[in-house]
């Protein structure tokens, strides 16, 4: 069906990961993202890794790992927390990440990850974002909002076993893929109306 495949490339996307100033993290409870930019820094794609998030603004706590609890089994108070606890134990030198906590949601990530890298006087012209598959798209459109310049690479990960190729198979894709898109259309509504006056 074509209009699915039109939802799957505005949403999905993914790049072939190359060197860069940073690798960004947009925050949540899934250990797949984290690990993925462990993997992208032992490959010297970059030295500095900027997690971000406090938690979800809805729930208004951070409600432990939702992937590999197993594994990750700390008590963690926020998503930063997690994240850095998840590069930790993938071999990431503490020293090469920096520290975001209060982001609520992906618009936040954006601007306290921005707030950061300017407090380190780090000029970002390219940087890799690590997040969930089906995110892609709405991390994107973010980051790019508060780093016109910069040149971004987008390296996602499968997580709760949605993925491009069978999103529109279960409800529960399509519930999240959909809402994805619809985010990016309520969200972005009036950011678009201030850029451009």
């Amino acid at each position: 069906m074509r209009t699915i495949d039109d939802i799957t490339n505005f949403i999905f996307i993914e790049n072939q990961p190359k060197q860069v100033d940073i690798i960004f993290i947009p925050g949540g409870p899934y250990a797949e993202i984290a690990e993925k930019a462990a993997i992208l820094w032992h490959k010297e794609y970059s030295t500095i890794i900027l997690p971000s998030g406090r938690y979800s603004k809805k729930q208004g706590y951070f409600p432990g790992p939702l992937s590999k609890a197993n594994k990750y089994n700390e008590n963690y108070n926020t998503e930063w927390e997690f994240l850095k606890e998840v590069l930790l134990q993938n071999g990431v030198i503490e020293t090469a990440i920096l520290k975001e906590d209060k982001a609520e949601f992906t618009y936040e990530n954006a601007i306290n990850s921005k707030r950061v890298t300017d407090e380190h006087n780090l000029n970002i012209k390219t940087a890799i974002i690590c997040c969930k598959s089906f995110h892609a798209r709405r991390c994107l459109m973010y980051y790019q909002l508060c780093y016109p310049e910069t040149e971004f690479i987008i390296c996602p990960t499968e997580t709760q076993g949605i993925n491009k190729e069978n999103w529109f198979e279960c409800d529960d894709g399509i519930d999240k893929v959909m809402g994805e898109l619809m985010r990016c259309g309520s969200q972005f509504k009036d950011l678009i109306k201030l850029v451009k006056q």
